[in-house]
């Protein structure tokens, strides 16, 4: 199972919301989809799901276009919006058989009680909907989601407004099942995505700024400048740092913290060493810093 995004744009009145968006996602990807407010996170899952058109462009579940065959692609996804719309005076099991009948499963009870069991919903049961705490009714909204076993799951801010406990409890709960689906989620909370991702789409603007898994997001930018943190002990001066081969700046972040910085392609870490013991003064801490998805998150949508 697959998603396939083509050139895609969508207009709202002169405001272009989506704008030529291309990307696919493959069976087994739990793709992290990111963007500030605004930027056309919601329209472009709304459109995958089939509950909007694009303006031009074509999206496809499964090499199917969505806008041909859009019952039949709404049988293949899961979809979590990001309100959560849940009817309140219904209990658990009440609602997830009214949902299971809606995509007539054959032997709903059966089903029913195995979201139940995968959602951890058991101890809640004898509520209604409405009673329960925000992290229970987002595993509602998950169990509703996958009830007819979609081999597409998209999930629109999954985990916003969960305490910790929870957090930990949904992340949890979205790894056990996409191991066998495809999975795009998107979420305001960078540690989210690092736990549950292996690739990221950041969208700004309407337009796919950045598109890499994981692991590549350090290499987003060529020019990226080498920082390097030390802790000094014994008598150092910043115009003593910056002769250190590679060093290009200094900058004092406490009372024996410095900021080291160099554009050079080569670790400038040993160099800073062979000072140290050449001028005498100790290295109680040598690190260099590493590039985090939220500092490439806030450079590529031009924060």
């Amino acid at each position: 199972m697959s998603i396939q995004v083509e050139n895609v744009t969508r207009l709202f009145g002169n405001q272009k919301a989506l704008d030529d968006v291309t990307f696919s996602i493959h069976t087994g990807e739990v793709t992290g989809f990111l963007g500030p407010n605004g930027a056309g996170k919601s329209t472009m899952m709304k459109i995958i799901t089939g509950l909007l058109t694009a303006s031009s462009g074509e999206v496809k579940v499964n090499d199917v276009p969505v806008g041909e065959q859009s019952l039949d692609i709404r049988r293949q996804i899961g979809y979590l919006p990001e309100n959560n719309p849940l009817y309140p005076d219904m209990y658990i099991r009440e609602y997830l058989e009214l949902v299971a009948g809606m995509y007539s499963i054959r032997n709903r009870k059966k089903r029913v009680d195995e979201m139940i069991d995968l959602t951890g919903l058991v101890p809640e049961l004898g509520k209604k909907i409405g009673s329960l705490s925000k992290g229970f009714r987002q595993r509602v909204g998950i169990a509703q989601a996958l009830i007819h076993d979609p081999g597409v799951l998209i999930l629109d801010e999954p985990t916003s407004g969960l305490d910790p406990a929870q957090l930990i409890e949904i992340r949890r709960l979205i790894q056990e099942v996409s191991r066998e689906k495809t999975v795009m989620l998107s979420t305001h909370i960078m540690q989210e995505v690092e736990a549950i991702c292996n690739r990221v789409l950041i969208i700004n603007h309407g337009q796919i700024v950045a598109d890499k898994n994981r692991a590549q997001f350090h290499a987003l930018r060529s020019d990226a400048p080498q920082l390097i943190r030390i802790e000094t002990q014994g008598e150092v001066t910043a115009e003593a740092l910056a002769s250190i081969e590679g060093v290009e700046s200094v900058e004092k972040k406490g009372e024996a913290e410095w900021l080291l910085t160099s554009t050079t392609t080569d670790d400038i870490r040993p160099a800073v060493f062979r000072f140290a013991a050449e001028q005498g003064f100790i290295l109680l801490t040598l690190q260099r810093e590493t590039t985090t998805l939220e500092k490439v998150f806030l450079e590529v949508t031009g924060n």
